[in-house]
C-alpha cells in the first residue's frame, strides 16, 4: 500500500458528521475531519462534536503534595455510580455530562485554560509506551471523602475507523491502525503544507 492508492477524493471534510456506537448501543456524535480510501476501504479520522471528559480520583494522602497521586477511572461501573453527582458538578458550571460511546463528554462553553490547572498523566499507547497526555480542569467534587477531578484533554481526541462490509462504522484494531497510520499521517502532514 502506497500513498498512490489514495484515492483522489481522499482529504479533510468538516461539513460531515457520523455517529459511533460501541457494544452497549451508547452513541457518540462525531466530525469527519479526514477521510481516505484504501484498497477500497474507507477510512475516517472522527473528532467527537462535544468536549470529551475524563474522571480523576487523587489519592487523599497526598492530594496538597506535588507528588499526589492522580488515577483516570476507566471501570463503567465506577464511572456509572459517579455520573449523576459528575454531572450535577459540571451543570453549575453550564456544561451539560453524557455518557457517549468511548469516551464521556460534554456540551458547552469550555472555561479558559488555566495554566496552573493542568494536569500532565503519562499514558499508556497502543504499543505499550508512556507518552505524556495534559488534561484541563473544570471541576472538582468529593464523593464518601474521595476528591475527584473533572478534566478535558488539551489536545484533540481522535478516532480512527472505517465502514465495514454492512455499511457500519467500527473503530480500527491495533494491527489495523498500524496498517493505515503512516498514510493518514502523510494526508495529514500535506494538509499543513
Amino acid at each position: 500500500m502506497s500513498p498512490s492508492d489514495l484515492s483522489p477524493e481522499n482529504g479533510s471534510s468538516s461539513n460531515n458528521s457520523v455517529t459511533l456506537t460501541d457494544e452497549a448501543g451508547r452513541s457518540l456524535l462525531c466530525t469527519i475531519e479526514h477521510f481516505l480510501e484504501v484498497e477500497g476501504a474507507e477510512y475516517l479520522l472522527l473528532m467527537p462534536v462535544d468536549f470529551p471528559i475524563q474522571i480523576v480520583a487523587w489519592d487523599e494522602d497526598d492530594y496538597d503534595d506535588d507528588s499526589a497521586e492522580a488515577t483516570l477511572l476507566e471501570d463503567d461501573e465506577e464511572i456509572d455510580f459517579l455520573f449523576p453527582d459528575a454531572k450535577a458538578v459540571l451543570a453549575e458550571h453550564n456544561l451539560t455530562l453524557k455518557h457517549t460511546a468511548y469516551t464521556l463528554t460534554a456540551a458547552g462553553e469550555l472555561p479558559v485554560v488555566d495554566q496552573e490547572e493542568i494536569l500532565a498523566i503519562e499514558l499508556e499507547d497502543e504499543d505499550g509506551e508512556l507518552e505524556p497526555d495534559e488534561f484541563k480542569l473544570l471541576a472538582n467534587f468529593y464523593y464518601e471523602e474521595q476528591e475527584y477531578g473533572i478534566y478535558t484533554p488539551i489536545e484533540p481526541l481522535l478516532f480512527l475507523a472505517k465502514r465495514n462490509h454492512t455499511g457500519q462504522l467500527e473503530l480500527l484494531s491495533p494491527e489495523e491502525f498500524h496498517k493505515v497510520q503512516p498514510l493518514l499521517e502523510e494526508l495529514l502532514f500535506d494538509g499543513l503544507e
